[in-house]
């Protein structure tokens, strides 16, 4: 019976090999995943979520992984590269969560709401409004698909960087500043209704102050911009959540546009 399973040892060992290699990128990936990889998720269960979508990926990328190496540094040579890799691609998708942190810290600052610390999905706390935003964004991206969608950007990573080949620093520096310039102005524009609140405020009470000096318009302006703040909140939350979701949903389907 040994003799008759011979044949299928280079057959499991090439499939070990192939796992091996794909779970490096994924494991990268996954640790900074949204949703999944969230400081809230139990690691037993990350490091099973990591094994499950290597077992979706890899058949589909084990054309593009080379045989197995002869010796234990050609495969640390292989290993180590594939990680940064997969942190690489993660970290992009964790700067969507970055604009929606971005948008609440705006938004609360404008609104004299930044006083009010709600819980974080991070090591810093956050304002709530920025929470609030955190939450709802990933809880919309995980119901929209987004272990279908982050199988598919793990599968195009390996088009754009292929097994055993290095990130040169060029394409980080050039990719990375973009990114993240694009994660500031998201974060921007997601507050903008709170920064135009915010100015037309401050114009309105320094007319009020200029008509009537006696008048404390600070004690008086002050629990309206806090109210405004929320219910401007309460308008433009789906508002908001849309166009990040719109701006997630479109780098996931054709990431890094600038890719040379």
């Amino acid at each position: 019976m040994i003799e008759e399973l011979m044949p299928l040892l280079p057959v499991s060992q090439a499939a070990l090999w192939t796992g091996f290699v794909v779970f490096m990128r994924i494991g990268g990936l996954m640790a900074v995943l949204p949703a999944f990889g969230d400081q809230p998720v139990p690691m037993r269960v990350r490091l099973l979520l990591t094994v499950m979508f290597t077992i979706v990926v890899a058949p589909s990328v084990a054309g593009k992984i080379g045989p197995i190496p002869t010796s234990v540094l050609q495969s640390a040579a292989i290993f180590l590269p594939e990680a940064m890799i997969g942190l690489f691609f993660g970290i992009f998708l964790r700067f969507f969560i970055l604009a929606l942190q971005i948008a609440g810290s705006i938004a609360a600052q404008s609104t004299s709401l930044s006083q009010i610390f709600g819980g974080s999905t991070g090591v810093d706390p956050q304002p709530a409004i920025g929470h609030v935003l955190v939450v709802a964004g990933t809880a919309l991206a995980a119901l929209s698909g987004l272990h279908v969608q982050a199988a598919a950007y793990m599968i195009h990573s390996y088009n754009m960087v292929p097994v055993g080949m290095a990130l040169s620093p060029e394409t980080v520096s050039m990719i990375g500043v973009g990114e993240v310039s694009r994660a500031f102005g998201l974060g921007f524009t997601l507050a903008a209704p709170f920064l135009i609140a915010s100015l037309i405020y401050n114009v309105v009470l320094g007319v009020i102050n200029r008509a009537m000096p006696q008048l404390m318009v600070s004690f008086v302006g002050a629990p309206a911009i806090t109210a405004g703040g929320l219910v401007l909140l309460l308008l433009t939350a789906p508002i908001i959540l849309a166009v990040w979701m719109t701006a997630f949903e479109r780098f996931m389907y054709l990431p890094f546009e600038a890719w040379p």
